[in-house]
């Protein structure tokens, strides 16, 4: 997505604008699944829930969409819990009601973050 395409997200999170700029980044060969069904495990044991982030990029990074006036820990305690759950390694958390997008990236190694 260009800069500017992100000034079209208000505070009511128009996501309809992020799954069209989804659907060009798939023309470019990034593979995104919106609303994807994913495992959760405990351990070893895999919990007979599933977890459905608002994105899935190349089937391994979570991408979380807020709109709301600042990121706080809770988001980003909220994202680590979900990719421990999910032994997924990476995860987003993407702000648009902030007043400028904000970014956060967590890395998860062997239940470390980085």
């Amino acid at each position: 997505m260009k800069p500017q395409d992100f000034t079209r997200f208000t505070q009511d999170n128009e996501e309809k604008w992020l799954y069209k700029d989804i659907t060009e980044q798939k023309q470019r060969k990034l593979s995104f699944e919106p609303q994807k069904e994913l495992d959760i495990w405990y351990k070893d044991l895999l919990i007979p829930r599933k977890y459905t982030p608002d994105l899935v990029v190349e089937d391994g990074v979570i991408v979380e969409i807020k709109a709301t006036s600042g990121l706080t820990n809770n988001d980003e305690a909220q994202l680590l819990n979900y990719l421990k759950a999910t032994k997924k390694r990476v995860g987003l958390l993407l702000n648009f009601g902030a007043r400028s997008l904000e970014i956060k990236r967590k890395i998860l190694f062997n239940l470390v973050v980085y």
